[in-house]
């Protein structure tokens, strides 16, 4: 399946809302520190509801550790600076989806490694939208892609 990766995620219910995604489409959900929570954290485990024990999650130190643990195919960078809309995107198995943190996004550094830059479609004027939103949005577009494999 695909993997998810949040860079520094931020906002506890954000990540808890990624938590029951991933759980729910058998997707991989990868943390990368620091994280701006706690992983016991009260409002994580609300947002989450019991589908922790259901989603494959891994926590890495680093962007790097990221990339020499799992190795993905592609990756996907989502970013409000992509060139590219993410419906375009031709995903395949073994991809990952890049989220960054709430408040900033990703940083150029780690855009500029990875291999697309794509972006969700807003009305003009529009920052951004919501980091579990966005998840949710390019997670089943992917899916859809690979024929939701695994769904009952």
């Amino acid at each position: 399946m695909l993997h998810v990766v949040l860079f520094e995620p931020e906002i506890p219910p954000n990540t808890g809302n990624i938590i029951r995604l991933c759980a729910n489409t058998g997707f991989q959900l990868h943390l990368i520190e620091p994280l701006g929570f706690k992983l016991e954290d009260k409002a994580l485990r609300r947002a989450g509801l019991d589908y922790h024990e259901w989603a494959r999650m891994q926590v890495h130190k680093s962007y790097d550790d990221f990339i020499i643990s799992v190795a993905p195919k592609t990756i996907y960078a989502m970013t409000t600076k992509g060139s590219d809309c993410f419906s375009k995107a031709k995903f395949e198995k073994d991809d990952a989806l890049l989220f960054g943190p709430e408040s900033r996004g990703l940083p150029e550094e780690i855009r500029a490694r990875c291999d697309e830059r794509i972006r969700l479609p807003m009305a003009e004027k529009s920052r951004s939208l919501n980091l579990s939103n966005c998840a949710a949005i390019t997670v089943y577009e992917a899916w859809r892609q690979l024929n939701y494999e695994g769904a009952s």
